[in-house]
């Protein structure tokens, strides 16, 4: 069990004061048995008209923020406790049925699954799922979880992690053709990887515990996070992280899944001006465990 506290500040500055559309915000861990939220608070500057909160199509928590007051600055910051437990539900909990690829979903299970099953994005030659398939040994018995992990760590092991500043997540081949990308496309890549292999997939933003010291390899801290869950019977959503090659939540806050990247932005909104009146934006994200909190408030 480790309790964990994230700071999450965004900022906007204009060159002269804009009026503001509603904004949507994704900040609000997902509550489940591997994480519990302890605490949350939300500070909007300028003072927002209102705040009202919804649970999206797929049981997130939603802020839709309203504003009344032009001004220069926008700024969103968000500060939450929770206590999380470290999981990796393979083999020994996947339903025997499952053990082995390839195998089929129940059919009951399979109705609410069949959206995250089909793939959303073009592969003309079909180049992701040749390149899933090499993952899967031929002439014998594959092991599901074994399939899932050594695909997971391959793009890992082969794929750059390189910053990006544009918006939006790059198509799936994109990604396998430059072998490099953001986590947001290195989660797009394995969900549709593995689609084409049958298994259901969704997209899981949130943020990841970078361990402050020397020589740590972490990637994707400082900003939000993006990596994909696999259902398997038996063991239900399960966690990968191909930017960091881990599989279950270690070190991952949930806060929010999707079908599709495009539906898990973290925040989102609109201002009336023309694009000459933006000036810059600034993303500051701080994961710690207790003792660092503790410690740095003493100091």
């Amino acid at each position: 069990m480790t309790i964990f506290s994230v700071r999450h500040i965004t900022s906007y500055h204009y060159k002269k004061p804009v009026h503001f559309g509603q904004h949507r915000l994704m900040f609000r861990p997902r509550d489940s048995f591997d994480q519990t939220l302890l605490s949350c608070s939300l500070d909007i500057l300028p003072r927002p008209a209102s705040v009202r909160w919804i649970h999206d199509v797929f049981g997130n928590c939603i802020a839709l923020v309203e504003f009344a007051a032009a001004s220069a600055e926008l700024r969103f910051e968000s500060v939450i406790r929770l206590d999380h437990t470290a999981q990796v539900p393979l083999d020994l909990s996947i339903d025997s049925e499952a053990l082995n690829f390839p195998f089929a979903y129940d059919e009951d299970e399979a109705v609410d699954l069949k959206q995250t099953i089909v793939r959303h994005y073009p592969d003309p030659g079909d180049e992701v799922g040749r390149w899933a398939r090499q993952f899967v040994p031929l002439g014998h018995q594959a092991r599901t979880g074994h399939i899932l992990m050594t695909l997971c760590y391959a793009i890992h092991e082969s794929f750059s992690y390189a910053r990006r500043s544009e918006h939006g997540t790059q198509p799936p081949l994109t990604t396998l053709r430059l072998r490099s990308g953001t986590c947001r496309d290195f989660a797009l890549l394995m969900m549709e990887a593995t689609r084409s292999l049958g298994f259901a997939a969704r997209f899981v933003t949130g943020y990841v515990y970078v361990p402050d010291r020397d020589g740590s390899v972490t990637l994707g801290g400082g900003a939000t996070h993006a990596w994909c869950q696999v259902y398997l019977p038996g063991a239900g959503w399960v966690e990968f992280d191909p930017t960091n090659g881990i599989v279950g939540n270690r070190d991952l806050i949930r806060v929010g899944v999707a079908r599709d990247p495009r539906q898990a932005v973290p925040l989102s909104g609109s201002y009336d001006g023309g694009s000459g009146d933006f000036d810059s934006m600034r993303v500051q994200v701080n994961v710690t465990t207790e003792q660092e909190y503790d410690a740095a408030r003493a100091g």
